[in-house]
């Protein structure tokens, strides 16, 4: 279908502040590129949805650093209980995005599913290259493992997601346990992840610009991030490199129709499918990248946020 007609429109203010003078993020310092991603939300984003708390954690990782955390939990009709978690990692191509920047995504899935959402600030790039931010993930992972009763969390009962980047990160934490032998996740819910070493689809060349995620940003994101182009084949960069997937969580993959991304993320899909495991997908018509962040924008945005929380309850209700 066409491109949706608010986000068409919304679209073209942005080609005319960049057209006035506007920077896009690739050609800001690191430093200002993350301070406007982070400002725009308040203006594309909607207020997320009330929930009984929300505290702050700090996950020690392998490297004796910190890494700050957002706990999320819902009002639930019978306090007191263990209650299952989703362990969130945001996007914004490992050099940008927050906390902030996802809190409404996270409160409103901690709210609909209802569940207990862990959102992860794992470190960025430049100043922490490939491969901290799977290491974060992957300490953030058993960070919940080891302290999720103390916070109310039925550690039996977890799932992993993320966006764009953040999508990366969830499907590499299956991917590993697989490998370790550890129990998998519930589910894991990929929103429009990054999976393939080169950006070389039919849908990276047509959509290279003009819909929100323009292929100088995301080359600028990943050059920031990978030490090396060697690091470009490495599978927990891009998933799609892992030469099996059988036996990692079932998934729940939503790509959107106008985005880059979409073709990888179809053959992630399909490379899940064909090793046997579980995976609904989910293609938005006329929506781009990063759609579950601009509820101001389109309806869309609350639509995925509804079908997520869904699927995560169907998840956390088999176990």
């Amino acid at each position: 279908m066409p491109l949706d007609p608010d986000l068409a429109a919304f679209l073209e203010l942005v080609d005319a502040g960049i057209g006035n003078g506007a920077r896009p993020l690739h050609e800001m310092p690191v430093s200002d590129a993350r301070l406007q991603y982070d400002a725009s939300t308040l203006a594309l984003d909607s207020e997320g949805m009330e929930v009984a708390s929300v505290s702050s954690i700090c996950i020690r990782s392998r490297d004796g650093k910190e890494i700050d955390a957002r706990l999320y939990v819902p009002a639930v009709p019978s306090p007191g209980r263990l209650l299952p978690a989703l362990l969130y990692f945001h996007g914004g191509g490992y050099c940008v995005g927050s906390l902030d920047s996802h809190d409404s995504l996270c409160r409103t899935l901690a709210a609909l599913t209802p569940c207990c959402v862990l959102s992860v600030a794992y470190r960025l790039a430049p100043e922490h290259p490939f491969p901290t931010a799977v290491h974060d993930a992957q300490d953030a992972y058993q960070w919940l493992l080891a302290n999720g009763p103390a916070s109310g969390i039925d550690t039996q009962n977890i799932a992993v997601g993320g966006d764009s980047a953040g999508g990366t990160l969830a499907t590499v934490i299956t991917i590993t346990l697989r490998d370790s032998g550890g129990p998998q996740p519930k589910l894991q819910v990929l929103l429009y992840p990054c999976t393939s070493a080169s950006q070389d689809t039919e849908s990276h060349r047509r959509l290279a610009g003009g819909y929100l995620l323009e292929a100088p940003t995301l080359q600028w994101m990943f050059s920031n991030y990978l030490a090396n182009e060697a690091d470009r084949k490495d599978w927990r960069f891009a998933p799609l490199e892992t030469p099996d997937l059988t036996g990692v969580a079932p998934a729940f993959i939503a790509l959107a129709e106008y985005d880059p991304l979409v073709d990888e993320g179809m053959k992630y899909a399909d490379k899940l499918k064909a090793a046997g495991v579980t995976t609904q997908l989910r293609v938005y018509p006329g929506m781009t990248h990063d759609f579950a962040r601009l509820g101001n924008i389109v309806a869309e945005g609350a639509q995925v946020r509804r079908d997520i929380a869904s699927m995560l309850a169907s998840a956390f209700q088999s176990s």
